[in-house]
């Protein structure tokens, strides 16, 4: 999203087929949407979002310039959340786990609190892909089992905030994610390249 001229698409679209300008950026904003929550799932809010846009553009509630602009104001919101990896000093592999770690809403954390998670999230990543994430693991019980400990006994370093039932709730999805994120033997989601 950050590639597109905004205010250059503005000033086009007052002279050009308006509907068609707002099909091309629709597409561009699901396209782009697509892949972040591929990447980190906790986006869905944007989709969600935007589909509401959608849905009450359709239904006569706004005319098409006034669309247009939200969709544009919309943009600079992706491409905001599409670069916060950067302000967090995390990976986007770093920050899928970071978000399923503070939830949504989020805990209630400390500065202090939220770079222990972010230490957390990246020690946990680094474990799992240097001993447990092996060929085949998803297919192995055993294997299962083992990033499933791993990942409990890292999540146990987290601060006080996390209650036990917090805890418990945050190694399930964190498994959840593994398990449906990393294929094994350095294969994953985030080292396929992304469909354009």
């Amino acid at each position: 999203m950050s590639q597109i001229d905004l205010e250059a698409l503005q000033a086009h679209f007052k002279h050009s087929q308006q509907r068609i300008e707002i099909e091309k950026l629709r597409g561009a904003i699901n396209r782009k949407l697509q892949q972040m929550i591929r990447l980190n799932r906790q986006r869905m809010d944007y989709m969600q979002q935007f589909q509401q846009m959608i849905e009450e553009y359709n239904a006569g509630s706004r005319n098409a310039e006034e669309f247009f602009t939200e969709l544009i104001e919309f943009t600079h919101g992706v491409t905001s959340e599409e670069q916060r990896h950067l302000a967090e000093k995390l990976n986007e592999e770093e920050l899928a786990v970071f978000d399923l770690l503070l939830g949504k809403p989020p805990l209630k954390l400390t500065a202090k609190e939220r770079k222990q998670v972010k230490q957390t999230a990246r020690k946990l990543l680094e474990a799992l892909k240097a001993e447990k994430l092996t060929l085949d693991w998803r297919k192995r019980q055993q294997a299962r089992a083992a990033v499933k400990v791993a990942i409990e006994e890292i999540l146990d370093q987290l601060p006080p905030a996390y209650t036990q039932e917090v805890y418990q709730q945050k190694c399930e999805v964190v498994y959840q994610h593994v398990y449906e994120s990393y294929f094994g033997a350095g294969r994953s989601i985030y080292s396929m390249p992304l469909a354009v």
